[in-house]
């Protein structure tokens, strides 16, 4: 019997009894969910090191699926310790009101037999009762193997699927939110391999669950550790035109056509519908995608591809580069050694609408390369600029030096690094 559950096994009414393959497991049933409106469901895309005090990430989700007292499943399917994950989120849902099961459903737990675990009726009734489902981070593999194994969606999947239909909350951190689009990377993660073409299916990318529905992808731990250098080329590999990266203690919610970013930090929208590429250059290239950086408390619909400011934004100055007599803080020319950097891309975002340069240059190359690599070489610039519908937002209401950026646009060309990348100095 699992600690974690049996802890709440005194706070129940009733217990459901599941004998697994292996052992025998219990889990608590919960009380029947109240009726739920038809409706699209919310699926909660976490970028992350989601930290245990970000209450109003913690706070959200909860309220979503009706509050106090709401149900939630929680599914450490892709973490290497399930036992220890499921409890500690628990407990942080716990915390702000809700009624929790952790279902033992992971390939770590080796006693448990997931082919059975995953059509088992005792387990399936609790996720049939949940106003939400919370996915754990880890391996993002291990969560589409063990609910879509070669593609095929399970029962359990369908039941999860059942609550989102009905209204309620899919959520996922990292690996969890990895699994919400359609496609997603399964295993990928070197951003600069990607980039040099280094991308094949059931490898570096894989189908994944799609809460977000087919048109959207998203990915995690985004603008800290560069990742849109790998989102732009998966999104030219598989058709998608609009591509959402969460950065880490950050949320965004996804309801229809409508996204909400919350916590700690925002999200960028990356968007291709006007992009052009060059068929004729054997490498990644780019011209023209469009950047939208949403801080927290802005939004986004994907209807109309319109952001909207936060209304602690919308009091504080906007940055109209196109507008007379406007005055930028910044003038100074501005070029990334590492555009790939923790949260490079963005930092450069807020200087270029905020200064008077047009421009913002940067580069990223492997200065690790192996010499057997045909393409050790291969390098990426890229251009940030500014468009006639370039427009931000700059506040310090919150404490600190905020701005939300729409539609500043992005080329990547590809360069060639000389090797060996130094040489020793000498005098002339």
């Amino acid at each position: 019997m699992h600690h974690f559950i049996a802890e709440r096994l005194a706070r129940r009414r009733v217990l459901l009894s599941l004998v697994l393959s292996v052992t025998a497991t219990w889990v608590q049933a919960a009380p029947a969910s109240k009726p739920v409106t038809p409706a699209q469901g919310y699926a909660v895309v976490i970028g992350g090191a989601l930290k245990a005090d970000n209450e109003e990430v913690w706070n959200k989700v909860v309220a979503l699926a009706g509050g106090k007292g709401s149900h939630w499943v929680v599914l450490a399917t892709a973490s290497e310790a399930p036992d220890k994950t499921g409890r500690r989120l628990a407990d942080l849902l716990e915390r702000q009101g809700a009624v929790v099961d952790v279902l033992p459903v992971a390939p770590a737990l080796k006693w448990v037999d997931l082919d059975k675990a995953v059509r088992d009726k005792s387990l399936l009734e609790v996720v049939n009762n949940a106003d939400g489902i919370f996915f754990s981070g880890g391996a993002q593999e291990r969560i589409v193997d063990t609910f879509a194994p070669g593609g095929r969606s399970t029962p359990m999947l369908e039941a999860i699927w059942d609550v989102y239909r009905r209204g309620g909350v899919v959520a996922g951190t990292s690996a969890g939110a990895a699994i919400m689009s359609a496609v997603m990377f399964r295993d990928a993660p070197s951003v600069i391999n990607v980039m040099k073409g280094q991308l094949h299916d059931g490898k570096e990318v894989d189908r994944g669950l799609g809460f977000v529905g087919s048109n959207l992808f998203v990915d995690q731990h985004f603008l800290k550790r560069g990742r849109f250098g790998r989102m732009i080329p998966l999104m030219l590999a598989k058709g998608y035109k609009l591509g959402l990266g969460v950065d880490e203690n950050s949320a965004a919610i996804v309801h229809g056509d409508d996204i909400d970013v919350i916590g700690a930090k925002g999200a960028l929208l990356v968007d291709l519908n006007d992009v052009e590429t060059d068929a004729k250059v054997n490498a990644l290239n780019v011209t023209g995608a469009r950047l939208t950086y949403l801080d927290r408390g802005d939004s986004y619909n994907l209807g109309n591809r319109r952001a909207t400011p936060s209304e602690w934004k919308q009091r504080g100055q906007l940055l109209d580069p196109n507008a007379k007599g406007y005055k930028p803080d910044f003038n100074t020319p501005l070029y990334y050694t590492d555009m790939l950097g923790d949260t490079a891309l963005v930092n450069a975002m807020g200087y270029l609408i905020d200064s008077s340069q047009h421009e913002v240059r940067g580069l990223t190359f492997d200065p690790l390369a192996s010499p057997n690599d045909k393409r050790a070489d291969l390098a990426f610039q890229f251009r940030l600029y500014k468009g006639k519908d370039s427009v931000g937002w700059y506040s310090d209401e919150m404490g600190g030096e905020d701005y939300s950026v729409m539609n500043l646009y992005l080329d990547i060309v590809p360069v060639r690094m000389a090797r060996p990348l130094t040489t020793p100095w000498t005098s002339r």
